[in-house]
């Protein structure tokens, strides 16, 4: 018997394991891959995650990665350039953008060394019910046998396709139709900052990462997704020249080193998070389309809201129903103006947006503010001060 059952050992998964392991708590962590194993993702770490990795005790983990530390951002959109930084969080300014079979494992073995019992090749077929309760799980084991374990509260952190979800019937409670689709590949002798690329119908993002490689991503609107998928790297390096020659001009003096990666399934949601005797994490409970790399700095709030909400309560039964209902108003009103903002950029329509950012050039202080509502170091009530009001009139 255990105190909490995670299933999934990315993002979400393995901190959520490794905080309540720390709260005391007996955990166990399946997870149906074996690490090291790569996934789709947009990599970036934004200010609030990296100031988590550096509370838990890993971010020096991460650095001993090799992943390049990044500490200055730049924007090119329609008649308009900026160059700055997101401010800080806790102290915490430098970001990272390291590819998921380097920072997933380095989680994992977080959770690990916190005393979670972590189980790969593990894929959960089931959830064991009482009384409409979840109360355990039904997996399989590497060696193919079935096996079952009972727990207190069982953690959906299985992603957005989450079988937790779908068991328990798990409901969207906000929703908007796909936007965007992505291409992305990993170029040698490309050098890079973080750099993002916009024109009408393109987004386009350069980011260094392990191995002294840069990846480079292209966006596209969701209704191009058909055309697009039968001739990916066409479509791709067509898009990098045409919104910006200069990358591709560096791309032309480097060396693609990886297949193209992609999808056109990015879905925009939030889900119901919680009821008897489960919740749901990260990708599982809320995601959003991936343009703003969102998805690993949400993950990493969203296990330490829940552990920090649940605390010691987690055996008594009001107090757990109080925590996961804070747990779940807390994901409304941290991250849906976010949310919300993603979709925005998620138009591909950049032309009301760089209106407003002309003005900011020559205003260094805004600029930073403003990469810091990406980031959420900055939230949108506070950029929009009188600072920024004065700038705008005056222009």
């Amino acid at each position: 018997m255990y105190d909490v059952i995670v299933i999934g050992a990315r993002c979400a998964g393995s901190p959520a394991a490794m905080l309540f392991a720390r709260q005391g708590y007996r955990v166990l962590l399946l997870e149906k891959a074996r690490f090291p194993l790569d996934t789709l993702s947009s990599h970036y770490i934004h200010q609030p995650g990296v100031a988590l990795l550096g509370r838990w005790g890993l971010l020096d983990d991460l650095r001993a990665s090799g992943c390049p530390p990044i500490d200055h951002e730049s924007y090119d959109g329609p008649g308009v350039r900026l160059d700055g930084f997101s401010l800080p969080v806790d102290g915490y300014r430098t970001t990272y953008a390291p590819r998921r079979f380097v920072l997933d494992p380095i989680l994992a073995r977080g959770a690990v060394a916190s005393g979670v019992d972590f189980r790969e090749s593990c894929a959960v077929t089931d959830l064991i019910f009482e009384d409409d309760r979840v109360v355990g799980v039904r997996y399989t084991t590497p060696e193919g046998t079935e096996a079952t374990d009972r727990a207190r509260l069982v953690i959906g952190a299985d992603g957005m396709r989450s079988l937790v979800a779908r068991k328990v019937g798990a409901q969207n409670v906000v929703e908007h139709p796909r936007a965007t689709c992505v291409y992305y590949s990993y170029w040698a002798d490309v050098p890079s900052s973080f750099e993002l690329f916009e024109r009408p119908g393109r987004w386009i993002a350069a980011i260094p990462t392990n191995d002294d490689l840069t990846l480079i991503m292209t966006y596209f609107p969701q209704d191009e997704f058909p055309t697009v998928r039968t001739a990916v790297e066409p479509a791709y390096l067509e898009a990098v020249r045409t919104t910006n020659p200069v990358l591709f001009e560096r791309m032309a003096a480097g060396k693609r080193v990886e297949q193209m990666y992609g999808t056109g399934h990015q879905e925009n949601y939030f889900r119901k998070a919680y009821g008897p005797g489960w919740v749901l994490l990260g990708d599982a409970v809320h995601h959003k389309d991936s343009i703003t790399a969102r998805g690993i700095t949400d993950a990493f709030i969203q296990a330490q809201t829940l552990v920090d909400h649940i605390g010691d309560g987690l055996h008594d039964d009001a107090v757990l129903k109080r925590a996961l209902r804070r747990y779940e108003n807390d994901l409304n009103n941290n991250f849906l103006n976010l949310y919300q903002g993603v979709l925005n950029v998620a138009e591909l329509k950049p032309e009301g947006r760089t209106e407003m950012l002309r003005k900011l050039v020559g205003h260094q202080d805004l600029i930073d503010r403003y990469f810091s509502t990406v980031s959420g170091a900055c939230s949108l009530d506070d950029f929009y001060n009188a600072d920024l009001l004065t700038v705008l009139d005056q222009n």
